[in-house]
């Protein structure tokens, strides 16, 4: 008996890709070649963060559908990690009795929310709904208070007298991994509550709360010294002055290529898996995958919390390379917005693409500054003869074309490119 023919899908030959890999090293190259070693490692060191935080994305919008706009405050939470865990011991603080204090405190803290989740399960003993509510509101606010006023006159004490509790002197490596655990235990309470909401109301509520992040970290003198800042951060690796910049440069580029390599690997393998079909038959129809057995709610909190855990490491090994911990320097539009056009560009739900649109998208955010610049003393020059009055402040006016090229290229990524340079690819099983 002749067996039945199957039919199999000719492997193609990933000419697309090869072409915009080829592409992005010549622009790499022309970098190179214009601005010199040390500012080119530099930027590539920048956008292979951005990379980090861009996967985070990708799968959460990519692959599960999930539109989060707060991709600042995950970012900003690993920076203070890397913060806290990599400066030096503050022995004054350590010295005094505030320690003591503060934990105290804190302890109260945590006896009040034990209470207030107590409270909102008295309705198992009983007590109507609508009353079990009140009283957990009540309870909240007034343990509220009372918890603030406490750690206010604590956090003052330690403002006035030591400057902030300082950090606990670890490797930087410790510091990017917890950073990443607390993106993640972040990202997983908060996908308790919003994951339940969907496209645009999800955005506003993850962009809430990534603002109330930064207002936090901002105000917290007694713990990230607020605006005056914390610099210089040590390095995982050997700093600029002990191999000098371009070398030491280059060694955090590896550092974070490896990153970049074993994300890569692992978010791959998933996304073939029986994992990743299950994440996407819940982005494509979450009402069928629900009637076939699947844990919805389950599934798209696992995908949340992921995404905010490399969030959280991009955002740790970024403060750790610019060496100052600054609260006012998360912006949405550096650490939000910009990540998102990365994600468009290279095309969500596509692991390379979504790394080739990071670097470009960084390069074209980087070098339009400098390249509005010599088009505008060009056409100063050129105009001198004619009477033109040379604009003032070119070079703020050069920093602000930033802004207007990225609009630019997002729109023609819309326009031409709707699933970005290097679309999802899904295997179909006949």
């Amino acid at each position: 008996m002749n067996k039945p023919a199957t039919a199999e899908q000719p492997s193609r030959f990933p000419l697309r890709e090869l072409s915009l890999c080829l592409a992005l090293a010549a622009a790499i190259l022309a970098v190179y070649a214009i601005m010199g070693g040390a500012y080119s490692t530099r930027m590539l060191v920048e956008a292979a963060c951005y990379a980090i935080l861009a996967l985070g994305l990708t799968i959460q919008w990519g692959y599960a559908g999930q539109f989060n706009a707060g991709v600042m405050g995950f970012v900003a939470l690993g920076g203070v990690c890397a913060m806290t865990f990599s400066v030096p011991v503050n022995e004054a603080f350590w010295a005094s009795e505030l320690p003591f204090e503060l934990g105290r405190v804190l302890l109260y803290a945590l006896a009040a929310i034990v209470l207030v989740w107590g409270a909102t399960r008295l309705d198992r003993l009983g007590v109507p709904k609508t009353l079990r509510t009140l009283i957990a509101v009540v309870l909240a606010l007034l343990l509220y208070l009372v918890v603030i006023s406490l750690l206010r006159g604590v956090t003052d004490e330690i403002e006035s007298r030591v400057g902030f509790i300082g950090g606990l002197g670890l490797p930087t490596g410790v510091g990017w991994v917890v950073g990443g655990a607390l993106a993640g235990g972040v990202g997983y309470f908060i996908g308790h509550i919003c994951l339940g909401l969907r496209s645009d109301y999800l955005a506003i509520a993850t962009l809430g709360i990534a603002e109330i992040i930064k207002a936090f970290l901002k105000n917290s003198d007694w713990l990230t010294r607020g605006t005056a800042t914390v610099s210089p951060l040590p390095w995982p690796t050997p700093g600029p002055g002990e191999l000098g910049f371009v070398m030491a440069r280059s060694i955090y580029l590896v550092v974070t290529a490896l990153i970049i390599a074993v994300i890569f690997f692992l978010l791959h393998r998933a996304y073939n898996a029986a994992w990743g079909r299950t994440i996407r038959a819940i982005r494509d129809n979450e009402i069928s995958s629900a009637a076939m057995g699947k844990d919805v709610n389950r599934r798209r909190l696992q995908i949340f919390v992921l995404g905010c855990i490399l969030m959280g490491i991009g955002g740790a090994a970024l403060t750790s390379f610019n060496s100052i911990f600054d609260p006012q320097g998360y912006l949405p539009l550096n650490h939000t917005f910009l990540v998102l056009v990365m994600v468009i560009l290279g095309g969500p739900g596509n692991n390379l693409g979504t790394i080739i649109g990071a670097v470009l998208v960084y390069l074209i955010w980087i070098m339009s500054e400098p390249l509005a610049l010599y088009l505008m003393q060009l056409a100063s020059s050129l105009g001198e003869g004619l009477g033109w009055v040379d604009p003032a402040d070119m070079q703020s006016r050069a920093l602000q074309a930033r802004v207007l090229v990225i609009g630019l290229l997002i729109t023609l990524v819309l326009r031409f490119a709707p699933k970005g340079l290097l679309p999802e690819k899904v295997k179909h099983h006949g």
